[in-house]
């Protein structure tokens, strides 16, 4: 790697140069991490990041604004790319397309993280064949009020039923509060069966671990459990990959585990300092995934044993929606997640008899897509307030509209069509 401006740095990477914009850009205020040290970072990694990426097309999560602001999300990948970065044209449920990178070497992990992408975002299937997963991907994404033990027993539950089922799993923390579990299958089922498959696993884990682990979709109905989260393979989803650094003030990345050190790996351990150190010391624990392919024949089979997966009432207004069973109230619907808190707490202070009857859990805060950025919306689940003290749903604290800039002018009412949660 050789700097060659001040202004911009052109680093040569395996005899492939790149151009790093604004390399003094402090991105980690916190640690003091410029851009510069987040792509050389990457290229100290690119053993394990790459192995997580590797031929898969990828949507560009990008902050631009830095870690503060929310980021935006690039299907698309930039027209002026360097003539040897790859792209797939992925098709998508809604009838879109896209052209998206591919990304197979150190150079290409550098190109990114110049874009203002901070975590990696593949798609679980390769660019040369792209109806058929090769990897399927359980999220342990906890409820408020779990703590990383409960995260860690169901976790242990996972890899048994993997293991089973004769599929092995490789974890690794997420960067947030929960942990990822990946496992590699062979290429030949659709992303519906993979889907079936992941969802059957998170029935199953709840069946062994009542009270601690859930597969119910909906959130007010998860308590205080670990939802395994199956829908992350669904055929739109992407999750960060291996080694990907997340938007927190203090760094925390995405890191494998051996699953003898599991108990002990609280995700705060896990920063762009300490995962160096600890790439330097023991390279990539997960350096086997590639060479551990199952298939899903025992996981489709116990589908098939377990049946339909329960449904959810669909509400008496016609609509064909689902009927909540809790009782819920929305609070907000913020284009940030500060003003969404913001209004909570305004929610709080009007109704001071209720806030000590709420639990952990009762607070739901999701994460929605956009078109091409995340919204907020909280809800509250009045579960553990009695009837006759539950506060009426009243105007939202804050109504932000993210398809307002959609709409046809003659329009003016709020869309039908749910948004998707991200969890």
């Amino acid at each position: 790697m050789s700097p060659t401006t001040s202004k911009a740095t052109t680093l040569e990477i395996d005899g492939r140069e790149v151009r790093i914009s604004s390399p003094d850009k402090v991105v980690f205020p916190e640690p003091g991490i410029t851009k510069l040290d987040l792509v050389r970072y990457y290229l100290a990694v690119a053993d394990g990041a790459v192995r997580g990426v590797a031929g898969r097309p990828m949507v560009l999560k990008r902050f631009v604004k830095g870690i503060e602001a929310e980021a935006f999300f690039q299907k698309r990948v930039p027209e002026n790319r360097p003539e040897w970065l790859e792209t797939a044209t992925l098709h998508y449920a809604s009838g879109t397309s896209a052209e998206e990178a591919v990304v197979r070497d150190a150079a290409g992990l550098a190109w990114v993280v110049n874009l203002g992408c901070l975590d990696l975002n593949p798609h679980p299937v390769r660019a040369d064949d792209l109806d058929h997963p090769d990897e399927l991907r359980v999220d342990l994404d906890p409820m408020p009020g779990v703590d990383w033990a409960q995260i860690v027993d169901v976790a242990m539950v996972v890899r048994d039923v993997l293991t089973d089922h004769s599929l092995v799993g490789w974890p690794k923390t997420s960067g947030s509060r929960g942990m990822h579990i990946y496992a590699r299958i062979e290429p030949r089922w659709s992303y519906r069966d993979v889907r079936i498959a992941a969802e059957t696993l998170a029935r199953e884990v709840e069946l062994r671990a009542p009270g601690l682990a859930t597969a119910r979709w909906w959130k007010e109905e998860r308590g205080e459990s670990v939802f395994v989260d199956f829908n992350q393979n669904a055929k739109d989803r992407t999750v960060a990959s291996a080694y990907s650094v997340r938007p927190l003030p203090d760094a925390r990345v995405s890191t494998p585990l051996e699953w003898s050190e599991v108990r002990d790996s609280h995700p705060e351990r896990f920063t762009v300092p300490t995962v160096l150190r600890r790439f330097t010391e023991s390279g990539d624990v997960a350096a086997g995934i590639d060479d551990a392919v199952g298939g899903l024949e025992g996981l489709l089979r116990l589908a098939e044993e377990l049946g339909p997966a329960e449904k959810p009432p669909k509400s008496s207004d016609g609509s064909g929606r689902r009927q909540s069973t809790m009782p819920l109230i929305e609070i907000a619907r913020a284009k940030t997640r500060p003003e969404a808190f913001e209004g909570l707490e305004r929610w709080k202070a009007r109704h001071p008899d209720v806030v000590p009857l709420l639990q952990p859990a009762d607070v739901l805060v999701d994460g929605m897509r956009g078109s091409s950025s995340l919204w907020y919306r909280i809800r509250v689940n009045l579960q553990h307030v009695p009837e006759v003290q539950r506060p009426a749903q009243g105007p939202l604290e804050v109504d932000y509209d993210p398809w307002a800039a959609y709409r046809k002018p003659e329009r003016s009412e709020r869309p039908e069509r749910p948004e998707r949660p991200q969890s």
